[in-house]
């Protein structure tokens, strides 16, 4: 006998939806537009533990593959611990600088990369490797997939911070081992994302190095391929002129409309 969702006897699942209704969807696609990698915006004030909570429920409630759940997060809001980040973070970044040549060297040297000291919380989102121990369904071939699920765990926390009205800041230039020594990580547990987590004075139009002119948002068609890399059927003219508009939507805020 089925259950009133049309699920099985004992089955709890959730009765099947067309989507979600009008207002939520615009809502979801708003906080997608929207969200920025923040740097200098952020301002001092502490967030509520009820939001903090919730946005670490949101990165909790993430996909992973064989439901292993290999994140945790790891709350860093001591100075003095924060100071030590800051002076790898220095280091990288000089060293980053001289990997560019000339007017970009000058260019990268100008932008501000990281948030450290200025956002009240910062947020290092780790794995686990050996959390759901040596066989984990949904790993055997590609081992690197709790990497990649940890990787939700962060887009899941960064949407919901946006809608929750925080900014977040992903600190990717630094060194590994650096990082690992001034958190205390043991060797199977991976920093995926140090951010940087807090209320911001603003949430910019665009993306920061769009504004700078460092790089330009690509056509999604051009990053759209079928069956094969390499020697595929060519995309429907229908379907191309369908990202277009949906490119174009995504430019003035009407994507999900």
């Amino acid at each position: 006998m089925a259950d009133r969702d049309g699920a099985g006897q004992g089955d709890k699942g959730l009765a099947a939806e067309r989507g979600l209704a009008a207002e939520d969807r615009r809502g979801l696609y708003h906080a997608i537009l929207t969200r920025r990698d923040v740097r200098g915006q952020f301002v001092p004030d502490p967030i509520p533990d009820d939001v903090l909570a919730r946005v670490l429920l949101a990165a909790h409630w993430a996909p992973s593959v064989g439901f292993m759940q290999p994140w945790s997060f790891l709350l860093v809001r001591d100075h003095a611990v924060r100071t030590r980040i800051k002076e790898a973070f220095d280091r990288a970044n000089r060293e980053a600088a001289e990997m560019f040549e000339g007017e970009r060297r000058e260019r990268y040297r100008a932008l501000k990369l990281e948030g450290i000291l200025d956002a009240p919380l910062n947020l290092c989102i780790v794995c686990d490797r050996d959390r759901a121990g040596p066989v984990v369904l949904g790993r055997t071939h590609i081992p690197t997939m709790d990497l990649y699920s940890t990787v939700c765990a962060v887009q899941n926390l960064w949407l919901a911070a946006r809608a929750e009205g925080l900014g977040v800041g992903w600190v990717s230039i630094i060194d590994e081992h650096a990082l690992k020594e001034v958190l205390g990580l043991p060797d199977h547990v991976v920093p995926v994302a140090y951010l940087c987590l807090g209320r911001v004075s603003r949430f910019l139009e665009r993306p920061e190095l769009e504004l700078h002119g460092w790089r330009q948002r690509l056509a999604v068609e051009d990053l759209v391929v079928q069956d094969r890399w390499l020697g595929g059927p060519p995309l429907d003219p229908a379907f191309k002129d369908a990202l277009r508009r949906a490119q174009a939507a995504a430019e003035d805020g009407s994507l999900g409309g």
